[in-house]
């Protein structure tokens, strides 16, 4: 895989187009099942083999459309954690504004698919939530010097009785 160039693809989100990378990303996620995807190789941007992705499936808070986004997670027990980075953009990402305005969102970890409620994790939780993100992603903090906005950590609490798979 060729090195992935971040600012591009910031670029890209920013103008309404998806980059090919996650473009084909989601696409192998999806026509598997999950069996694919799951765990992404992340070197090509600066993180580790075998990263966790997951598929994050919210409401277009204008649109009222489903968009579906592949991204890094980790776990804190039974919860999942995204970053909001967008590359460290001045700008929130897309699916993280879709998710202030409906929280209820559908998440598919390799084969298992759920629904679960987001919240944005504040105080000495994020703090401990951004450092177990790190582990997993090291380019946040890179990300997070680019920009002057504090790069929101996203909780994701399953809503019990809806996983499948």
């Amino acid at each position: 895989m060729n090195r992935i160039d971040v600012d591009k693809t910031v670029r890209d989100l920013a103008g309404g187009e998806l980059p090919a990378w996650i473009g084909d990303h989601l696409r192998v996620y999806l026509e598997t099942g999950g069996r694919e995807g799951h765990l992404w190789d992340a070197s090509a941007a600066g993180g580790m083999p075998a990263t966790p992705c997951l598929l994050l499936t919210t409401v277009g808070r204008r649109s009222g459309e489903r968009r579906t986004m592949p991204l890094i997670y980790g776990s804190d027990g039974e919860r999942l954690i995204v970053i909001g980075s967008k590359g460290g953009a001045d700008t929130q990402p897309a699916w993280y504004l879709n998710l202030l305005a409906n929280p209820l969102v559908e998440l598919q970890v390799a084969t298992r698919q759920m629904q679960a409620r987001a919240r944005i994790a504040t105080g000495d939780e994020r703090t401990r939530l951004w450092q177990q993100m790190v582990a997993v992603y090291p380019p946040y903090t890179d990300y997070q010097r680019k920009t002057r906005r504090e790069i929101p950590v996203v909780v994701f609490e399953p809503v019990p009785g809806t996983a499948t798979g």
